[in-house]
């Protein structure tokens, strides 16, 4: 595990402080927000994913599992004690094999191979470089692989969410869906293919129900 003292935009608050993490990351959450609903159709076993912005693993934790044992979840985030905690609730889960631990600041790749699957949930607006990010993500992402972003409804204006989709498509994805997620905007993205078009999204024939759920026309901003 990183060894360090949290990032400058921590210390200006621009990131959830991780003392205050439970106050959306417990049991009861999953009134609302329950991860194996939410990314059925998006993640397969065997998918490997990048969970952005992981806090203490709300959503890592599920998706280890969803993945299988051929499959992996590299967690990213700016605070070593996020990390932390991701790493306590592996262990006791058993899925340490599967998930790997990355601190945002590091200098390098994002994740260690090609990902099938990128989620950044409910913390894009604490991004100061979207654009930068971005373009990690997208070198990161195999072709055809999904991007889920969603941002707070209450805490991120439809402008400033669409802003935010904007970028993501002047660098290379394509918005294919707006899928509806309680308290919350959301959109589905996909790297677009060298020659303009996007790639065909990779969605499990299994779930054919979730599949039609994310795919179609392309998807203008919330």
């Amino acid at each position: 595990m990183p060894q360090q003292r949290e990032g400058a935009d921590v210390r200006r608050g621009h990131v959830c402080p991780w003392w205050v993490i439970r106050t959306f990351d417990n049991p009861l959450r999953r009134l609302f927000h329950r991860p194996e609903h939410l990314l059925s159709g998006l993640v397969q076993p065997g998918d490997h994913c990048l969970d952005v912005g992981c806090g203490i693993g709300y959503f890592t934790i599920p998706l280890a599992a969803m993945v299988g044992d051929r499959g992996s979840v590299t967690a990213v985030d700016v605070q070593p004690r996020m990390l932390e905690g991701v790493a306590r609730r592996a262990a006791k889960r058993g899925l340490s094999a599967r998930i790997r631990l990355r601190l945002a600041t590091d200098v390098g790749p994002l994740a260690d191979q090609p990902v099938d699957f990128v989620l950044a949930f409910w913390m894009w607006h604490e991004v100061p470089d979207q654009a930068s990010l971005l373009r990690r993500l997208l070198a990161a992402l195999r072709p055809g692989g999904r991007f889920l972003l969603v941002e707070p409804r209450l805490h991120v204006s439809g402008k400033a969410f669409a802003a935010s989709v904007a970028r993501a498509t002047a660098v290379g994805f394509e918005a294919i869906a707006e899928p509806a997620i309680a308290l919350s905007r959301a959109v589905v993205l996909i790297r677009k293919s060298p020659g303009g078009g996007s790639e065909e999204p990779h969605l499990p024939a299994s779930h054919a129900e979730t599949a039609r759920r994310y795919s179609g026309t392309s998807a203008s901003a919330v």
